[in-house]
């Protein structure tokens, strides 16, 4: 599945990610731009959590996946200055390609790698049927788009685009994807998996975005294949009822 290798964007060079980090604190810092908006959404997570123990049903929290979504935008939005590597770049149709057939096959793995070994605890899903049976067409809306159009740039800023070259060098703006190094990618790969439910799963979801992002030098190539994955698994859930996968 080979891409046509880009360069880094024009301005990302070790010197301007020193000085952002430095300059004006982690509020208005390059890893700080990539790390809050990571740090809401599972700040939410560990919010549901908390009311999940003080007694709230799944029906009575089914608006937290929304404001979650709600919230990470917001703070996306308030950072978009800062993410100088998603400065629109054209992608080649091989690049789309690979993108798009990379987040299809994870789609097929993500469904299949359920093993018991493959799991931690137990996901309870989200099922967007009301009281009545029904389907609230409103939250299942808010779900696809949430998946599909807002996580994937939130956690490939975080994961591969800040995460993995930070660990290579922590003026990471100028390390190039493709020279992180197997420390890096091996670190990152582990903390993306353990990150979901089905932990096996996303180790090898892992690996897929990650390969795509090194040959390409693209980070919209993990963000679609990415985006590919969410978004048709989603449809794949609604198809089947398989409220589990979401």
């Amino acid at each position: 599945m080979t891409v046509q290798q880009q360069q880094p964007p024009r301005g990302a060079s070790r010197e301007a990610a020193s000085s952002s980090a430095e300059g004006g604190g982690f509020l208005r810092s390059e890893h700080g731009a990539r790390i809050l908006p990571f740090a809401v959404y599972m700040a939410f997570i560990a919010i549901a959590d908390v009311l999940a123990r003080a007694g709230l049903t799944t029906d009575q929290m089914r608006w937290l996946y929304p404001v979650k979504i709600a919230a990470v935008v917001v703070v996306l939005y308030a950072y978009r200055r800062y993410y100088s590597e998603l400065v629109w770049r054209t992608m080649t149709l091989r690049g789309v390609v690979a993108s798009v057939v990379t987040g299809m096959i994870v789609l097929i793995l993500w469904i299949n790698l359920d093993a018991e070994w493959m799991q931690v605890g137990v996901a309870d899903g989200f099922d967007p049927r009301g009281p009545s049976g029904q389907p609230d067409w409103t939250l299942i809306v808010c779900r696809i788009a949430g998946a599909a159009l807002v996580v994937p740039v939130m956690e490939e800023l975080f994961w591969r685009s800040f995460l993995m070259r930070w660990i290579a060098d922590p003026a990471f703006l100028g390390v190039s994807p493709a020279r992180v190094g197997l420390k890096a990618v091996a670190i990152t790969v582990l903390l993306f998996g353990v990150e979901h439910n089905l932990w096996f799963a996303g180790v090898v979801a892992g690996i897929f975005y990650t390969v795509l992002y090194m040959r390409t030098g693209n980070l919209w190539a993990p963000i679609l294949a990415h985006a590919v994955t969410n978004a048709v698994l989603g449809a794949w859930v609604l198809a089947t009822g398989e409220w589990k996968y979401w």
